[in-house]
């Protein structure tokens, strides 16, 4: 049986992520109300470095560990960090769709995946609770094992 999260070494506060989640949920809500799709398209690049840099280098939780993290004290808890990159990933292609939905003049398709997203990352922020990370480890357990 595989481990739920792999051994990487890289690890996150746990508070990272939930922060960044109240930040898009804030980003998607105004793009959402004001049909932004150059606004979802921003969202889209923060996306983009989280799942392809790592959460360190994403914009968000650079935020997050300069002004916020320091006011919090000493972290508690931290979880691996793919997961969570993997749910950036997810949230990637939502905001590519979104962005190319309003930017090509498809706004309904815009509004629905910018709509998703925003759910997505309000379930993180208000409860913890994230749609791409469980994404991940159900795939992981999907996979058949690897043998060496």
């Amino acid at each position: 049986m595989l481990p739920a999260h792999p051994p990487t070494g890289r690890e996150v506060d746990v508070r990272g992520p939930r922060a960044a989640a109240w930040v898009t949920s804030a980003v998607l809500a105004v793009a959402l109300l004001t049909g932004s799709g150059v606004l979802v398209a921003l969202q889209a690049a923060v996306f983009a470095v989280g799942a392809f840099a790592g959460l360190r280098y994403a914009p968000y939780g650079v935020l997050f560990r300069v002004l916020v993290a320091p006011r919090l004290g000493p972290v508690r808890e931290r979880e691996p960090e793919a997961p969570a990159r993997f749910a950036q990933l997810v949230g990637l292609v939502f905001a590519v769709v979104g962005a190319a939905g309003y930017l090509s003049g498809a706004p309904l398709v815009g509004a629905v995946a910018t709509g998703l997203a925003l759910v997505a990352a309000l379930l993180n922020a208000a409860a913890g609770f994230c749609l791409g990370c469980e994404l991940y480890l159900t795939v992981r357990r999907a996979r058949p094992a690897r043998t060496t």
